[in-house]
């Protein structure tokens, strides 16, 4: 018997979120639709210059995980923070959705990560994050026993920036795999792919990872190439099974020569897209451990993430579990 059907490991950050329009991004020389890194300084800068804010926990697996559990799964999740305000938020927070936390915080310092995320008129997040305590994660953070009694292991791809984070990722596969579970990771942000593209492939042609979740421009970018379907060919042969999502096109999941493409849902006005692919993984894994088709994997999928792009905020404010039984999915 499993004790959970997903562990997400990723980086614990609280998301600071307003909304500002296009001009602000070149002022700030803020890169649209991206995820960048910033020191303690730039954080402060930008924080000073943004409007009237909205405070939530975040973080890409941590979305995921809060998403499984709105879906009625049973999550768990791994992450570091500080001893500080936002870091009884971020512990706070993923409790409260249900998710299972235990991983001791680090200290006062380096404080709790934070992402200054900027929402433009179109929906689009540009994310600005000082990841803070969130690379102290390492080895002696894993919870044997929890990945062992999970039935898939899912880590962000942005893991791959800080360095001890890499050892505590590859210490989760070989327990996982060693108890017959798989392991799944995201590619995260095309701009993290151009970062570590040799590791990702190799994770994935090693058999490290199982179930690879990209979006169009990140598996455009991991294979260096402007042809989706070449891409799309090729990540199929490196993964026991990839999904790929294409925004207001869907999604498609490919395992070996066989392909499932899902509509996206029919949503009243993008708000924010902050989490999109989060919710995607939350609800694909959800339907993969409790056995579904990939087909309906996606389906559940696409629903997350259309429900959370409605909203603003990564995590889901409506129970997903509700959705999906109104959608006859569950």
């Amino acid at each position: 018997m499993t004790k959970f059907d997903v562990l997400t490991v990723g980086n614990a950050i609280v998301d600071i979120i307003a909304r500002c329009d296009d001009q602000f991004l070149i002022d700030n020389n803020i890169t649209k639709a991206a995820m960048n890194l910033i020191d303690a300084a730039r954080a402060e800068l930008l924080y000073s210059r943004m409007g009237p804010a909205l405070e939530a926990s975040g973080g890409s697996a941590g979305n995921t995980a809060a998403g499984v559990a709105s879906l009625g799964g049973r999550a768990a999740y791994f992450g570091k923070v500080a001893e500080d305000q936002l870091g009884e938020i971020f512990a706070h927070d993923i409790r409260a959705q249900g998710v299972h936390y235990q991983t001791k915080p680090k200290g006062t310092f380096p404080p709790t990560a934070r992402s200054m995320i900027f929402v433009t008129d179109d929906g689009e997040r540009s994310m600005n994050t000082y990841l803070g305590a969130c690379v102290e994660l390492g080895p002696e953070d894993v919870e044997p026993e929890v990945v062992a009694q999970a039935k898939v292991t899912y880590f962000e791809g942005y893991l791959w920036d800080p360095p001890r984070a890499k050892e505590a990722i590859r210490e989760c596969a070989r327990i996982a795999h060693e108890n017959g579970r798989e392991v799944s990771m995201t590619l995260s942000d095309s701009f993290c792919v151009d970062r570590y593209r040799a590791e990702f492939l190799d994770l994935m042609r090693s058999g490290t990872v199982d179930i690879v979740f990209a979006n169009r421009q990140e598996v455009l970018a991991l294979y260096e190439t402007d042809d989706f379907e070449e891409a799309l060919n090729k990540i199929a042969k490196d993964c026991k099974i990839a999904a790929v999502t294409m925004s207001e096109n869907g999604a498609v999941m490919l395992k070996g020569n066989e392909r499932w493409y899902v509509d996206a849902i029919r949503i009243k006005e993008v708000v924010d897209t902050t989490g999109a692919g989060d919710l995607f993984a939350s609800g694909f894994l959800y339907g993969y451990t409790q056995g579904r088709t990939l087909e309906d994997c996606g389906k559940l999928g696409c629903l997350a993430a259309g429900i959370v792009i409605q909203q603003i905020g990564p995590r889901p404010m409506k129970s997903l579990s509700e959705a999906a039984r109104d959608a006859q999915l569950i």
